[in-house]
């Protein structure tokens, strides 16, 4: 039974049916017990897993992303940028919802995500609107870039948002070799991204100097009275 209806989940993902093709790797576990769901999701495309993670509905709690193992994840986690969302609002999404669902197994799911091809460039993707907090972290221990003072240092209470704090902290101080991957890019980025804006503004402050400049006067060619005789 597990295979069809591994086989009739992935015919409903291609027809675009996610809510149905979740909905009948629920059934499984409802009758068949939990162990039967993680055998059917080990058995699922990666890209079809991913398919039903990142359609992820903070109004109600998913079965799947309760039971998908680390190593099913990172996998589904690398084939998110395939999609190509440069917003990556449903890579946080799904990242959020599956790290942060049980505290001893954070660890786990950071680690299984490090050990695949990708994966670091997945997080560095999950923290790419964030690279100024993170960058002054790296220096500082803290996300408020204003504070450039020793002793500002936060322990991991004061960030434990099940977000973006969270997860930086933990890769800084828990898994500093996968940090070492991820804030030199960011690093990189951010420079790039603040030259572009600094770009931008000094165009646009020409672009506004020059429409304030008043238009040079000119002369205009004297026009000959035709009622007057020619000196010739």
């Amino acid at each position: 039974m597990t295979n069809a209806l591994v086989v009739k989940a992935a015919n409903l993902i291609r027809n675009g049916d996610i809510a149905g093709a979740e909905f009948a790797l629920v059934s499984l576990a409802e009758t068949e017990g939990d162990y039967a769901l993680v055998a059917a999701l080990d058995t699922l495309p990666p890209k079809d897993l991913l398919a039903v993670i990142r359609e992820y509905d903070t109004s109600k709690e998913s079965v799947v992303n309760l039971l998908v193992t680390p190593e099913q994840f990172a996998r589904a986690v690398v084939m998110e940028r395939l999609y190509g969302d440069h917003s990556h609002v449903r890579l946080r999404g799904m990242v959020n919802a599956v790290l942060f669902r049980d505290d001893s197994q954070t660890g786990e799911f950071l680690e299984a995500i490090g050990d695949v091809d990708g994966g670091c460039e997945a997080l560095i993707d999950y923290l790419s609107d964030r690279d100024e907090e993170v960058v002054h972290f790296v220096t500082y221990d803290t996300f408020n870039v204003n504070r450039t003072e020793e002793g500002d240092e936060v322990d991991k209470s004061e960030v434990s948002d099940r977000d973006w704090k969270e997860l930086t902290w933990l890769l800084k101080h828990e898994h500093p070799d996968m940090f070492e991957q991820i804030w030199p890019v960011l690093k990189k980025r951010m420079k790039e991204r603040l030259r572009r804006e600094a770009e931008l503004e000094l165009q646009e402050q020409k672009n506004l100097e020059s429409q304030d400049r008043p238009a040079a006067a000119t002369q205009p060619a004297a026009v000959a009275d035709p009622g007057e005789e020619s000196a010739l």
